[in-house]
């Protein structure tokens, strides 16, 4: 059973700056606790009876608690108390979980009573449960427990009856729901239970998870305490008590006000807001590398890397990633492509829409061997290209453009006809 010792919570203390994003903790002036008392109404929970302290149940001993609990914490107007029940009476899981998510609460905390399968038990003291993905055996044969009561109404049937936690797609849709709680969560249950130790001197079983259907479907930090076990007379006569209900109640209280000090001392103040980044003069390009090799774009030399702009000048195919005027864009770019490979990649300035003073721009259509087909599709779009003859391969070119925004836009226009991977070349004159 995985247990998380109960003064391990200061290691959680900088985890909660993690949480301060999700507005479910900082959305409201006040500070929302949902109190749940485990069971109620004919759902009686946990019960034994004796002969000197009489019959103890799970449902009346969660709500003295409760009760108690809610009471301390509406006498501080930071806080804002939500319970699920108030009075003997079975509110519904889906009610529960729903009424916590709906008040967006900032804690959700249940309360129950403990028992284990022997009615000598040996066992005996408090644990508290978080909500997490764990599939050890003596886990899930509590949580079995705890999920007993889950067809007690139709919408319960209903919301959970697919649901088996020793399935590994229940398993990990958990993992992914409560993630974001879960640290915040260990941090309060740790210092319950370390209240119970040092205020009220019980035996604490610590802080373990256990996929429980109270907890699982809460957007917030959610503990579930087990107060003692009720088939241990010392905790079954300590819980059935006011003065054992009340120093229950006070140590939960006291953690919550010492959980929400943290939380509020972990805020962050709102970063000042950035200036807008002012574009560039010019547009900067990416050169990925200079070859005299001319490579189509899902060629195994581009690693992958898309918006390349091919560029041919001096005989030598110049391959140009990306194009931004925003430096910050420019940087993210230049990183992508050393991460690509091209180690020695550099960001190169255009100057935009600058016309070439003596030279221009063309289209490379087709390089190779061989001429072209006079009945081929190019030869027929492009009627009028220039073909020349260097080192034994066919060249053919197409219109002259003065600026690289020029031919940029008649290349697009190519694409559009349906004739891909031409090439600018820079003529110099």
């Amino acid at each position: 059973m995985k247990m998380i010792r109960p003064t391990l919570y200061n290691k959680f203390f900088f985890l909660l700056t993690f949480l301060i994003g999700f507005g479910s903790l900082h959305s409201q002036k006040k500070f929302t606790v949902v109190l749940d008392a485990g069971h109620g109404g004919s759902d009686v929970g946990a019960n034994r009876n004796y002969s000197d302290i009489g019959t103890v149940q799970e449902k009346m001993v969660t709500l003295g608690i409760v009760l108690k609990l809610g009471r301390m914490l509406e006498k501080n107007k930071d806080y804002k108390v939500i319970y699920t029940r108030k009075i003997d009476e079975y509110p519904s899981l889906t009610y529960r979980t729903d009424l916590a998510n709906r008040s967006k609460a900032d804690l959700f905390i249940s309360v129950h009573v403990n028992s284990s399968p022997s009615r000598t038990a040996t066992a005996q003291g408090t644990e508290t449960f978080v909500q997490g993905p764990n599939q050890n055996k003596a886990n899930l044969d509590v949580a079995k427990a705890e999920n007993d009561v889950i067809f007690l109404d139709e919408k319960d049937k209903e919301n959970f009856a697919s649901y088996n936690p020793s399935s590994p797609e229940s398993l990990i849709a958990l993992k992914i729901q409560q993630s974001k709680y879960l640290e915040a969560s260990l941090t309060i249950g740790g210092m319950i239970e370390d209240n119970f130790v040092k205020k009220d001197k019980r035996l604490s079983r610590g802080v373990k998870q256990a996929n429980l259907h109270v907890l699982r479907m809460n957007a917030m930090p959610s503990i579930l305490i087990e107060t003692g076990f009720v088939n241990n007379y010392d905790d079954a006569r300590y819980i059935s008590t006011e003065d054992g209900q009340q120093s229950i109640a006070e140590s939960i209280f006291n953690a919550i006000v010492n959980y929400k000090k943290l939380v509020d001392r972990n805020q962050k103040e709102p970063e000042p807001e950035k200036p807008a980044e002012q574009p560039l003069k010019n547009d900067f390009r990416i050169l990925l590398m200079s070859s005299p090799t001319k490579y189509t774009d899902e060629d195994p030399a581009l690693k992958g890397l898309k918006y390349i702009l091919p560029i041919k000048e001096n005989g030598f195919y110049k391959y140009y990633y990306g194009t931004t005027n925003f430096a910050s864009v420019k940087d993210t770019n230049l990183k992508t492509a050393k991460d690509a490979g091209f180690r020695n990649s550099m960001a190169i300035s255009f100057v935009p829409n600058q016309s070439l003073g003596s030279g221009y721009y063309t289209l490379e259509i087709y390089a190779g061997k061989d001429k072209l087909d006079s009945k081929s599709i190019i030869m027929k779009t492009l009627p009028d290209m220039t073909r020349n003859k260097e080192n034994g391969i066919f060249y053919y070119t197409h219109g002259k453009y003065k600026t690289l925004e020029d031919a940029i836009k008649a290349q697009k226009d190519l694409e559009g006809k349906g004739i891909t991977n031409t090439i600018i070349e820079k003529k110099l004159k």
